[in-house]
C-alpha cells in the first residue's frame, strides 16, 4: 500500500516523514516550489533534516496521475480566513477534488485540516462523492484526526502528543487508530467526526480567549504603574491559576479558529460573544503598542518624523520562519504612518516571502550594527535577540534617550532600569 498525503507544509510532512517508516508514502502538493526544495531535501520551515527527507520511501510529487488508486489518504491543506474574517475554503474544496478523482473502492480518507464541526461531513464528503461516483460509508470511509503541530517546539511532538481520533462508525474508528497508533504513542478515540473537529477549534479558541484576558490585564497594569510579569507570577503560587503570558496572537491557528467557530454559530443564530470579543482583542493589540512606542518617543522629545526605529522579528512566533498572520505587520503599518525609517530584522523569515506579502524590506539581524536608531521594538523572542540587554546600547542615536520597547517580557525591569533604558512591556 502507498499512503498518500495531500498537502506538504507544516502538517503533512511530520506525517509523511514519520508514516515512511512503514509505509511508502507519496506527499502531494499544488507548489511547485515547495515539492522541487523537498526533493533537494530542503524545508523551508527548518522543521526537518536532509537526512529525514530525502528518504527512499517517500515521494514527493505535484502530478495527481501519481496518487490514483490508493487505499488510505490523508489530507493537510492549510484552512485560511478570508479578508472579511469568514472561512476561506478553497484549498479544503480543491483537496477534496482531488482527493475524489483519485480513491477506489473501500479507501480512507483522514482529514487533518482545522476547520468548523460539520465541515467534512456537509461540505468535504459531497465534493468527493460527485467527484468519485461513489457513496460514502458504503464505498469509502471518512475519519478526521486533528493536527496539533506546534512548530518549534522539540518536545510536543507528533509522536509525543496525544492524537485524537474521530469517526462516525466503528470499523473505521478501530481502522485510523490501528493506523496512526503506528506513529503516536496515545490516541484518544472519539465517536464522531463533528467531536473530533470540535474538540481542535475550541483547543485554540481556548488560548485566544486566556491571552486577550492577560492583555488587558496588562493594558490595565501598566496604567497604574504596576509591573504586569509580576503580578502575573505572583498570581501563579496558587494552584488553579493558569499561567499565560500576554503578547502578539497571529499564525494560523489561534487567531484563526474563532472566525472558523463563529462562522458556524451563526448558521445557527447565535452571535458568539466571549469568544469574538477575545478575538477582537487580540487584533487590536498591535495597535495598542504602536501608539505606547509613539507615546514614549514624544515624551522623550523625539521627533518622529525623523525618527529611526528598528522592530526585531516579523515571525508570528519565535524560532520559526512562518510569517502567516503575523501582527508585527499591524505594528509596522502604524509606526509608518508617523516615521519613514523604520527597518524590520529577522534572519529566519524568507525576504522574498515578506517583500511579495507585505511589500517591504526585511534584513538579516547582523546588519542592524550598520545604523543607529531612537527605538527599538524587541517584537519576537528569537534566539538571537536574547543577548544581554547592555549589547543593545551600541545601537543608539542618543545614549540618553534609549527607547527599548520589550513586548515579550524577555528582560527584567531591573535589567533596563540598570541600563538606562526607557521603555515599555506588556
Amino acid at each position: 500500500m502507498k499512503l498518500i498525503i495531500i498537502g506538504a507544509g507544516y502538517v503533512g510532512l511530520p506525517l509523511a516523514i514519520s508514516f515512511s517508516k512503514y509505509y511508502d508514502v507519496i506527499c502531494y502538493d499544488i507548489d511547485k516550489k515547495r515539492i522541487n526544495e523537498l526533493r533537494m531535501g530542503l524545508d523551508c520551515t527548518n522543521q526537518h533534516s536532509k537526512r529525514e527527507i530525502l528518504n527512499k520511501r517517500l515521494l514527493f510529487t505535484n502530478n495527481k496521475n501519481s496518487i490514483l488508486n490508493q487505499l488510505c489518504y490523508i489530507v493537510t491543506v492549510p484552512t485560511p480566513i478570508t479578508k472579511k474574517n469568514n472561512p476561506n475554503l478553497k484549498m479544503l474544496s480543491e483537496a477534496s477534488k482531488i482527493v475524489g478523482k483519485s480513491i477506489k473502492k473501500n479507501s480512507l480518507i483522514v482529514f487533518e485540516s482545522t476547520t468548523f464541526p460539520g465541515c467534512t461531513e456537509e461540505f468535504c464528503i459531497p465534493i468527493i462523492e460527485r467527484n468519485s461516483k461513489l457513496k460514502f460509508e458504503k464505498d469509502f470511509y471518512v475519519a478526521y484526526s486533528p493536527e496539533r503541530v506546534n512548530p518549534g517546539d522539540k518536545i510536543n511532538t507528533l509522536k509525543n502528543i496525544t492524537k485524537i481520533v474521530g469517526a462516525n462508525d466503528k470499523k473505521t474508528l478501530r481502522s485510523a487508530k490501528k493506523f496512526y497508533k503506528l506513529i503516536c504513542n496515545s490516541i484518544y478515540p472519539v465517536e464522531s467526526i463533528k467531536i473530533a473537529e470540535s474538540a481542535k477549534v475550541i483547543e485554540n479558541i481556548q488560548r485566544d480567549v486566556n491571552i486577550a484576558l492577560v492583555n488587558e490585564f496588562s493594558i490595565l497594569f501598566n496604567k497604574l504603574g504596576i509591573p504586569n510579569n509580576k503580578v502575573l507570577k505572583a498570581a501563579a503560587t496558587k494552584w488553579n491559576f493558569h499561567y499565560y503570558k500576554p503578547g502578539l496572537v497571529g499564525g494560523h491557528c489561534i487567531s484563526v479558529d474563532p472566525y472558523y467557530l463563529s462562522h458556524k454559530s451563526r448558521e445557527k443564530n447565535y452571535i458568539p460573544k466571549i469568544i469574538l470579543a477575545g478575538r477582537n482583542f487580540n487584533e487590536g493589540m498591535g495597535n495598542y503598542i504602536s501608539n505606547q512606542t509613539l507615546n514614549i518617543m514624544k515624551k522623550n522629545n523625539i521627533n518622529l518624523k525623523k525618527a529611526d526605529i528598528a522592530i526585531l522579528g516579523f515571525t508570528f512566533k519565535e524560532n520559526v520562519p512562518d510569517v502567516r498572520n503575523t501582527k508585527i505587520e499591524q505594528i509596522y503599518n502604524r509606526l509608518r504612518k508617523k516615521t519613514k525609517k523604520i527597518r524590520v530584522f529577522d534572519s529566519l523569515a524568507s525576504k522574498s516571502e515578506v517583500r511579495k506579502k507585505f511589500n517591504f524590506k526585511l534584513y538579516d539581524f547582523e546588519n542592524i550594527k550598520k545604523f543607529k536608531y531612537d527605538a527599538i521594538i524587541l517584537a519576537v523572542s528569537h534566539k538571537i535577540f536574547l543577548k544581554k540587554i547592555n549589547f543593545y546600547n551600541q545601537f543608539y542615536k542618543d545614549k540618553k534617550n534609549k527607547i527599548f520597547i520589550d513586548i515579550k517580557n524577555n528582560f527584567s525591569n531591573s535589567d533596563l532600569k540598570n541600563n538606562g533604558f526607557k521603555y515599555f512591556q506588556l
